[in-house]
């Protein structure tokens, strides 16, 4: 088997601190995609385990047991099975356990072993475990799994990398393979009823993992996945079930006792000690998770995280705009022989793409902070804190984790439902998942915060009305998720059960690392998009082009300066432009929400992805500027905008009343391929997609209906 070959699968409840581990053993070599017709992350990187030995670590997502509840477990197991399509089996297995929990977390081992793989036993959190007095003796443990390796570790701390890395090497090259566990006689019997039945009727004899699934789970993805027909397998099943409930067992809670029971006499004299210093989390808790004060201090630490995006982000910022500047002021001038491709570098190229990418420091900074409260374990007592908002919905803060991830990116965040058990519960989430604030609305929040909040009512405000804006999505996704569970899906209520990570400090490498990849992801999606698109909206806003339009203006009126012609010449261009035409034919549908007809162009052009707003607006104010559009020139161009015909003639185009109705639109619309392609992905059909895709759209413009209606009343 050569090395390219070799794949090792790292498995563990959640927060076992598995992907630390998987961060220390394969450096930076790490690379995201998803399964082979499935949309669940599948990360994976090289790890170096000595010797010339590199192997392929794959790092699946968390899960308790392989009696898969959810699809996303569901896929571990078919990894794991080797019965995905697309994906082999892999080589060997890396458990990673909790050293403060090993009999809850040892379940999910011995399962493992059912599977008759090489196996290396991780015993994570070491360091923990030995500030609770916690004292465990690896080597019986090994001699009570069967001689497999059982390595402790602080991956958090790296400690014990090197020996995880020998672990690996081991059992690759030694077969390891841990201990199975015995089965009553009525219930071997039971499985060998199952195995003997799916052989006669698919002609093929399933594995001892995938009779225990049958067997124990009510989930029917297994005999499913085997062929095994219904009417063939219902008998069948009824039948082995008498056979468990003979040897007095409640089928479905069989297997958890029957392993428990085997697990504390392997842990039999293994562990000792354990008196734990658990006080200051406890305390920590109290505070964060009071039913008064926890929401209370999270919405101040989302207040202080945006203060802080945009505080932090002001220099990087301007040194990305002044290297934008240079790059115009050195291509202009060499183009200056070819008009149009000067124009299509200078107006479309540089002015689009630049606009976007000066708010990439506010990005990067955002997932900065995302990922260091991550780590430190809050988020998941934030989940905590937003099951009393959700619970009255239909749903619980399991839900909370989908719609976080909306936040930085709908994808993830509609993937992620796939951890939720009810399929109804699940389709309530990915329907409210597009409603977040995802990064791609920030660069339109930042845009106009920084053009009027801030110079209208002190830097103070841009970061009250930047959380503002991300709690609109939040305000208008609970009472749809209300309607959807309670009137149109009628979910029934379910508790919420999560375990919380322990309180610790961020990595600085990972998470520095996971910011880069969610901002390279970012970029490299929405930057194929912005880059067409703003090429497209240059050529709309260009063409046509009448060659005698300044002759013609400076005819009209001869007492004009040379600027002020070109300055009319260019506005006439854009406006008789094909984009002008279009633009003024669909703005009266805008006119209520307060948006000309650039703002309906901006508005039009970003259905395929939001965050193109941004460099159409850069392209519409900077068309025939060339060198002389500096860094400054669309924040000024729209505060000068005014409406040139209309009862509102002569007034700022850019109200405070149009301001925040152009933000709630965008905070509302569902503007962006992808997503509405991974929602009809996620729900099985364009059906939902579609529905979300119109009602976010509606509710959209009412509400900047209603938004501009109201405040250019109150003003």
């Amino acid at each position: 088997m050569s090395a390219k070959e070799i794949t090792v699968a790292l498995v563990g409840n959640p927060n076992t601190g598995k992907s630390t581990l998987f961060n220390a053993l394969t450096g930076l070599r790490q690379k995201v995609g998803n399964y082979p017709g499935v949309t669940v992350a599948r990360k994976s990187g090289r790890c170096d385990c000595g010797d010339g030995l590199k192997v392929e670590l794959v790092d699946l997502p968390g899960l308790y047991s392989l009696a898969a509840a959810s699809p996303d477990e569901q896929v571990v197991t078919d990894v794991l099975l080797g019965s995905l399509e697309g994906s082999q089996q892999p080589d060997a297995i890396v458990v990673v356990l909790d050293a403060t929990n090993l009999l809850r977390n040892l379940f999910l081992a011995s399962q493992l072993a059912e599977l008759n793989l090489p196996l290396a036993v991780v015993l994570n959190q070491a360091d923990v475990a030995h500030e609770q007095g916690l004292k465990i003796d690896t080597q019986l443990l090994s001699q009570r799994l069967g001689g497999v390796p059982v390595v402790l570790t602080s991956a958090w701390k790296g400690e014990g990398i090197a020996s995880v890395r020998r672990a690996i090497a081991e059992v690759l090259s030694k077969k390891n393979k841990m201990a199975r566990l015995t089965w009553p006689s009525q219930v071997e019997s039971a499985l060998d009823t199952i195995v003997k039945a799916v052989q006669a009727d698919t002609g093929t004899a399933p594995s001892m993992a995938d009779a225990q699934r049958i067997l124990f789970s009510s989930n029917a993805h297994t005999s499913d996945r085997l062929g095994w027909k219904l009417a063939q397998r219902e008998p069948v099943i009824r039948q082995a079930r008498d056979q468990v409930r003979a040897a007095g067992f409640n089928p479905l809670a069989a297997e958890p006792l029957i392993h428990y029971a085997y697990l504390r006499k392997v842990l039999e004299g293994v562990t000792s000690g354990g008196a734990g210093k658990q006080g200051n989390a406890a305390a920590l808790d109290r505070v964060l998770l009071h039913r008064v004060m926890g929401p209370i201090l999270f919405t101040g630490i989302m207040l202080g995280l945006f203060a802080s995006v945009f505080w932090l982000a002001k220099f990087p910022m301007q040194w990305i705009q002044a290297g934008v500047d240079f790059l115009k002021s050195i291509v202009a001038p060499a183009l200056a022989g070819t008009p149009m491709l000067q124009s299509l570098v200078t107006d479309g190229i540089l002015a689009g793409v630049g606009a976007f990418l000066a708010f990439l420091p506010q990005i990067l900074i955002l997932f900065l902070f995302v990922g260091i409260l991550e780590d430190s374990g809050y988020m998941a007592r934030a989940a905590f804190i937003m099951d009393r908002l959700f619970s009255w919905c239909g749903l619980n803060g399991k839900s909370f984790v989908p719609l976080l991830s909306g936040f930085a990116c709908a994808i993830p965040g509609l993937l992620s439902t796939r951890t939720i058990e009810d399929p109804k519960a699940r389709l309530a989430t990915a329907f409210a998942v597009p409603f977040m604030s995802c990064s791609a609305r920030f660069p339109i929040y930042a845009l106009m915060c920084a053009a009027f909040i801030g110079p209208l009512y002190g830097p103070g405000w841009e970061s009250v009305v930047m959380v503002g804006m991300h709690c609109v999505g939040l305000i208008f996704a609970v009472p749809t998720a209300f309607v959807l569970t309670r009137f149109i899906l009628k979910v029934k209520p379910q508790p919420f059960v999560l375990e919380l990570p322990r309180y610790q400090m961020p990595k600085p490498r990972d998470v520095l690392w996971r910011m880069w990849q969610n901002a390279a992801e970012f970029i490299s999606k929405a930057g194929t998009v912005i880059f067409a698109i703003t090429i497209i909206i240059w050529a709309l806003c260009y063409f046509p082009r009448d060659a005698q339009m300044a002759e013609k203006i400076r005819a009209a009126e001869p007492t004009l300066s040379s600027h002020e012609v070109q300055v009319r010449t260019q506005a006439a261009m854009i406006e008789q432009s094909w984009m002008g035409r279009f633009g003024k034919a669909v703005q009266p549908v805008f006119d209520p929400c307060g948006f000309d007809w650039k703002i309906t162009v901006g508005v039009l052009a970003s259905f395929p992805a939001r965050e193109v707003i941004v460099s159409t607006l850069g392209v519409t104010y900077s068309i025939g500027k060339g060198a002389e559009a500096d860094s400054n020139h669309l924040r000024q161009a729209m505060q000068e905008a005014k409406w040139l015909s209309g009862p509102r003639v002569g007034t700022p185009i850019f109200s405070l009343a149009a301001v925040l109705a152009l933000m709630v639109f965008f905070a509302l619309c569902s503007q962006c391929g992808p997503t509405i392609a991974t929602l009809a992905q996620e729900t099985g059909g364009w059906k939902w997609a579609a529905a979300s895709f119109f009602y976010m759209t509606i509710l959209a413009w009412i509400m900047a209906v209603v938004v501009y209606q109201t405040v250019i009343r109150i003003l």
